[in-house]
């Protein structure tokens, strides 16, 4: 049950990525909380909380395809590195706007948009890196301690968050995450070159099809996107926890709303070495979704602030285990002269769902009410993907053992190291 620590041993550059990744991730989780809840004191609104997702959105649809075409043409760690790097100056940007006498409005939806933006850059980018600096039968085992490590950040940060924007200001929470991204970039120098593939196409438009048309006759794939687009557009309910905090009377809780999710899925990924001896990932990817729609509309209904910490808890298990077994089929099926484009298709399923998500949830708890807003959108996910499972059969049928796509690409990555 204990996750499998043979990629740690084995690659001296996944130790140093993944250091890389939890300590900015700390940080960024950070400002993850401090943004909407400085909205919400300068403004008052629901609304102009969630419209963080619609302001992050364009950039996000515009960059995360090229971004893809890039990982695929240039060398990964150069983009990774200029990327970590802006998002530090924007950091500084939040910390001087928040030391400001009256803090503006419009510096907070300009930092969202242009950190969207440098995001879709730098995930495709380092999506597509870890296969390259991990053997392939070590992918499952790296996609836990990646997952691993994106929780610890995601349960630490928020919860210390908290305590800090209530009793330090959010000048701190701003400050540390510039520190984060300071030391990340020290860590991600010092890996090794990653060039582009001799096969790779340009960036391009047309490299950018390319790319498409591989994702649209791959239908295993296409439901793995449509499942997580489907869960995070109905059923993410971050933009509006600031007042469904208020509304139980609990702004202490705060914090640990924010943390629920990321710490569901921290304790999945303790005991994630089960999930190497699963070979139907499909179908763990449709179950798990439709899972974290029930315990997120359970959350909703509510009112003990302790239960719905627990369904929140629940969902982020649940998102875990649907994120792991994502990634095993992208990373054991995608060629990598394709890896980067498709790493950009991904971020788009699933980044492009929260983002919009934020517009949703925070539409319907203007108009409905913020506890409608939580526990409709996950009766609506569980119903979407219930719907997508039988459109997509090939989703559920994908077996590891016998797909052609992933025996091509075990067979490239033993040629390679040949």
């Amino acid at each position: 049950m204990l996750p499998d620590l043979a990629p740690w041993r084995a690659s001296r550059d996944f130790r140093r990525l993944w250091y890389s990744g939890l300590i900015s991730n700390f940080g960024s989780f950070l400002t993850f909380v401090a943004l909407p809840v400085q909205l919400k004191d300068l403004t008052g609104s629901a609304a102009a909380v969630g419209a963080i997702g619609a302001v992050e959105l364009i950039p996000l649809l515009v960059f995360g395809l090229y971004g893809g075409a890039l990982a695929d043409a240039w060398d990964k760690r150069k983009l990774i590195v200029w990327t970590e790097v802006g998002q530090g100056l924007l950091s500084a940007v939040l910390l001087l706007n928040a030391l400001l006498p009256e803090p503006a409005v419009w510096p907070l939806y300009v930092v969202a948009a242009l950190s969207s933006g440098l995001v879709s850059v730098q995930r495709p980018a380092l999506d597509s890196l870890w296969p390259r600096i991990v053997a392939h039968d070590h992918l499952p085992a790296a996609a836990s301690l990646n997952s691993f490590r994106w929780t610890v950040g995601g349960v630490a940060g928020p919860a210390l968050a908290g305590v800090v924007v209530a009793y330090a200001g959010l000048g701190w929470a701003y400050g540390a995450d510039l520190l984060t991204f300071l030391v990340s970039v020290a860590l991600v120098v010092r890996i090794a070159a990653a060039p582009a593939s001799h096969e790779a196409a340009r960036p391009s438009l047309r490299a950018i099809a390319e790319g498409a048309r591989y994702a649209w006759s791959r239908k295993e794939l296409l439901g793995t996107y449509a499942v997580d687009l489907a869960a995070m557009f109905l059923a993410m309910p971050l933009a509006v926890l600031p007042f469904l905090a208020d509304e139980l009377d609990a702004e202490w809780s705060l914090g640990l709303m924010y943390a629920a999710v990321p710490l569901g899925a921290l304790l999945v990924s303790l005991v994630s070495g089960w999930t190497g001896r699963i070979h139907r990932h499909g179908r763990m990817v449709v179950l798990a979704a439709a899972l974290w729609g029930l315990a997120i509309a359970a959350a909703g209904v509510m009112s003990n602030v302790w239960l719905v910490l627990l369904f929140l808890t629940v969902a982020g298990g649940c998102d875990m285990v649907s994120g792991i077994f994502r990634g095993i089929m992208w990373n054991q099926t995608i060629p990598d002269e394709l890896r980067g484009r498709l790493a950009g298709i991904e971020l788009l399923s699933y980044s492009v769902g929260p983002t919009v998500g934020q517009v949703r949830s925070g539409g319907f708890a203007a108009w409905w009410g913020v506890r409608a807003s939580v526990w409709s959108g996950g009766v609506l996910c569980a119903g979407a993907v219930g719907l997508l499972a039988l459109c997509l059969p090939k989703l559920m049928t994908y077996d590891a053992r016998t797909d052609e796509h992933a025996a091509r690409v075990r067979k490239q990555r033993t040629a390679a190291r040949v």
